[in-house]
């Protein structure tokens, strides 16, 4: 948009996007058609710990940079325990954002002071993603949360396994991890699902820096703004610990599997590897354990 206005915003954006969504809907083919195969099943459950490694290590990384006080220690205490019991992530973030704001404020005054179920039309699979898009705020692996949310636990049309399989293509292809929409919606309407799912997901995005562009210069200078973002910061992260741990719980049924997320999140944080060499090596253990039994 900087450089080439509204043209050069839809078009940047389909460019980046477009092909990272053929390639994911590619595998979504494969992964719908011949998931059930033993060793294409075995190939995906030993990707899972690498894929929840791969996690861990975004919210080791955001978590030094994020939660850098005590009050943003503590929203982010809260909305993990709030998220665990199942509370939804939008109030959440609307609640850490708020508290944030009044902290900061009440003490910036102290100082100056002192000094798979039914099936789902395509039209609601649209706007489903479209609210994901929406609200969506922090790293992509929010995004997990957002989506075991509403796809997993209120209309039961995915199930965890699927969602992390979901999540290993849109990490291990090429383009933005939000790609996971395009497998999702394959999974649930096919082609067209795919295509709604992607527009639905990215919508918003194109929508915002169209609108609030002009407006970004004023609002990095806001001391209030920065006060919400803080706020919103740390539940994101929580929100993303909270969702690690419930598909950690789940997926990380063997000891196999257990050793694979240590080995894979000790690689990640300690020397930083590339999370595409971890995904290779837990598909090419998933592959020998299938000869294997």
């Amino acid at each position: 948009h900087a450089r080439g206005g509204k043209k050069g915003l839809f078009i940047a954006g389909i460019s980046f996007i477009l092909p990272a969504m053929l390639i994911v809907l590619g595998f979504a083919i494969i992964y719908k058609n011949y998931g059930s195969v033993a060793y294409v099943s075995s190939i995906f459950d030993a990707i899972k710990p690498v894929i929840l490694a791969i996690v861990l290590q975004a919210l080791f990384r955001l978590t030094k940079t994020t939660l850098t006080t005590i009050e943003a220690f503590f929203i982010f205490g809260i909305v993990l325990a709030l998220s665990i019991l199942g509370v939804s992530e939008i109030p959440l973030l609307a609640i850490a954002a708020g508290l944030m704001f009044i902290y900061r404020k009440i003490k910036t005054f102290r100082q100056a002071k002192s000094l798979v179920v039914e099936p789902i039309s395509l039209i609601t699979l649209f706007l489903i993603f479209l609210k994901i898009g929406a609200v969506l705020y922090g790293s992509g692996y929010v995004l997990l949360a957002f989506l075991r949310t509403e796809l997993v636990h209120n209309l039961g049309i995915i199930t965890n396994a699927q969602l992390i399989d979901a999540v290993a293509v849109g990490q291990f292809t090429p383009g933005p991890v939000f790609t996971t929409a395009t497998f999702i919606g394959y999974l649930v309407l096919d082609v067209p699902g795919a295509i709604i799912a992607t527009i639905g997901i990215f919508l918003p995005s194109f929508l915002i820096i169209w609108l609030l562009h002009p407006l970004i210069d004023k609002m990095r200078g806001s001391k209030n703004v920065k006060h919400v973002l803080d706020g919103v910061n740390a539940a994101a992260i929580a929100l993303m610990a909270g969702v690690t741990i419930e598909l950690g719980i789940a997926s990380l049924n063997s000891i196999l599997y257990g050793f694979i997320f240590i080995i894979s999140a000790f690689l990640l944080i300690k020397y930083k590897l590339n999370s595409t060499y971890l995904i290779v090596g837990g598909a090419m253990i998933g592959l020998l354990m299938f000869f294997i039994n």
